[in-house]
C-alpha cells in the first residue's frame, strides 16, 4: 500500500513558516526560541481553525482575545480529573508569540492592521527567584566528588553554572575554546591544559558576554579536560562541545536537569532544584555580597535591569527576616 502523502500546508501555516524563518535568519533567534514560537503558534492555529478561520485577513481582535481566554480556561475532564488551564506566565508567553506574528503580518503588508497590538497579557503574580544558600550550593557540588569521568564532568559543569550564572542552554552550547586560555596548550596536548580566567557565553540572540571564572571552577574544568573529556570523546564522533555525554555527544539540556536532580538527591537537598536554581543563587549571593545590580545585570546577560532587580527583592526579604528574628523589639 502506498504511503499517504503529507497534507499540503494551509495558508495560515505558510504564513507562520515565513515568520519563523524571519526571526531565525534576520533576527538571529536561537533554535530553542524558534521551536517555542512554533509550538505556541501551532496552538493558535488550532484555535483559529476551530473558529472556522482560514485566511489571515479574517482574524480579528476578538479571535486573539478568545485565544488568551481559552488557554487560561480549565480543559475537559480526563478520567474524572478536570484539567487546569495554563498559568498566567505561559499565557503571556503564548500571546507574545501571537503578537509577534501579527506584527510581522502588518509590517510585511500582508494585512492592513495589527489585530493583536491592543491585546494585553493576563496579570501575573510577582514570583521571586528561588535560590539556595551557600552551604546548600557547597553540598550540591560536593555530591559530585569522584575521579571517574562522569563525576569529573558533573563537578565541572555545576562549578561553571554557579561560578558564571550561565543559562543551561548557554552551558551546553559551550565549546572547549570558549574556556581555554589564550596561552594554553597546543592542540592535543592535554597534559598542560590551562583554562582561562573567564568564559565566553552566548546568550539570547547569540549576544556574547564574558564572565569571570573563579579558582574552583577553573580547577574543576582543568581536571575534566585532562582526565575525563578525552575518554568521553572516544565514545563518539569528534565535536568541539565542552561538555560531553557518556556516548561522546554534546550533553543535552535534559541531561543537565537529571545531573542536578541526582546530585541534589545525594546531597539530601529537599528543594526542587534545576539549572536555573544555580543561576538564581549566583545572582542572589553576588548581591548579598555587595555587588552592584548593574554589574549583576551584565553578568547574567539581562537586557533590562528591571529583570535583575527582582533579585534585590530577595535580599531585602532576607534582611527583614533577619531583623525580625534578631531585634529585641521586632515583635
Amino acid at each position: 500500500m502506498a504511503a499517504l502523502e503529507r497534507a499540503a500546508p494551509t495558508v495560515l501555516e505558510r504564513e507562520v513558516d515565513r515568520y519563523l524563518r524571519h526571526i531565525a535568519l534576520e533576527r538571529g533567534r536561537s533554535v530553542n526560541t524558534v521551536a517555542a514560537y512554533r509550538r505556541d503558534l501551532a496552538r493558535y492555529l488550532d484555535h483559529l481553525a476551530a473558529r472556522g478561520i482560514e485566511e489571515v485577513q479574517a482574524i480579528g481582535e476578538a479571535d486573539v482575545a478568545a485565544f488568551v481566554a481559552a488557554v487560561r480556561e480549565p480543559g475537559p475532564s480526563v478520567e474524572g480529573e478536570r484539567a487546569t488551564g495554563v498559568s498566567a506566565s505561559s499565557a503571556a508567553r503564548m500571546l507574545s508569540s501571537v503578537r509577534g506574528w501579527h506584527r510581522f503580518l502588518a509590517e510585511e503588508g500582508i494585512v492592513d492592521r495589527d489585530v493583536a497590538a491592543q491585546q494585553r497579557p493576563p496579570k501575573q503574580p510577582k514570583r521571586l527567584p528561588k535560590a539556595i544558600t551557600i552551604d546548600e550550593v557547597e553540598r550540591l557540588l560536593d555530591a559530585c566528588a569522584g575521579d571517574d569521568p562522569i563525576a569529573l564532568r558533573d563537578r565541572a559543569l555545576l562549578e561553571l553554572l554557579y561560578a558564571t550564572g550561565a543559562r543551561v542552554s548557554e552551558a551546553v552550547d559551550l565549546a572547549v575554546d570558549d574556556v581555554m586560555s589564550g596561552d594554553g596548550a597546543a592542540a592535543g596536548d592535554t597534559a598542560s591544559v590551562r583554562v582561562g580566567d573567564a568564559v565566553r557565553l552566548f546568550g539570547k540572540g547569540r549576544k556574547q558576554r564574558i564572565v569571570p571564572l573563579g579558582r574552583f571552577a577553573r580547577e574543576a574544568l582543568e581536571a575534566y579536560l585532562v582526565r575525563a573529556r578525552p575518554m568521553l570523546a572516544t565514545q563518539g564522533a569528534a565535536t568541539p562541545a565542552l561538555f560531553l555525554g557518556a556516548r561522546g555527544a554534546r550533553l543535552s539540556r535534559q541531561s543537565v536537569w537529571l545531573i542536578i536532580r541526582d546530585a541534589a538527591a545525594r546531597a539530601s537537598l529537599t528543594a526542587d532544584l534545576s539549572p536555573h536554581t544555580l543561576r538564581h543563587s549566583f545572582a542572589t549571593h553576588l548581591l548579598e555580597g555587595g555587588a552592584d545590580v548593574r554589574v549583576v545585570q551584565e553578568l547574567l546577560g539581562h537586557a533590562s535591569v528591571a529583570t535583575t532587580q527582582l533579585y534585590t527583592l530577595v535580599t531585602a526579604d532576607a534582611v527583614r527576616e533577619a531583623w525580625a528574628t534578631a531585634h529585641p523589639r521586632a515583635l
